[in-house]
């Protein structure tokens, strides 16, 4: 967890387990999956899915958006109002997740950074 909120990259589990692997070397990618699968079913930590099989993990449950830059494959949050979104046809539903993702280029990989 404590990796999670100081990395705020949306890493891979496999990004976790290479980061982790050097500061506890007997550390197992199955431990780093059994503990990603706690996290996610106490509600702290989100699965962001942009692609389809990336599955990359967010301390940050709060709503928001995800844009991923399809140059450098960083991956940006951006603040929104999800109950702006119309969403009247789903009235009679119980929505237990809302995801908004972007794809495209970056503002850093356009040239429109320094």
């Amino acid at each position: 967890m404590e990796y999670l909120v100081t990395k705020r990259s949306h890493p891979t589990a496999d990004e976790i387990y290479s980061s982790l692997v050097k500061e506890m070397p007997t550390l197992s990618r199955t431990t780093v999956y059994n503990t990603l699968n706690i996290l996610i079913g106490a509600n702290i930590v989100r699965v962001v899915t942009i692609e389809e099989h990336e599955a990359r993990y967010d301390a940050d449950i709060t709503d928001h958006g995800h844009f991923k830059c399809e140059r450098c494959g960083t991956i940006y949050d951006f603040r929104i109002d999800t109950d702006a979104i119309r969403t009247e046809e789903l009235k009679n539903f119980k929505i237990n997740e809302k995801d908004v993702y972007y794809r495209g280029i970056c503002a850093k990989c356009l040239g429109n950074i320094e």
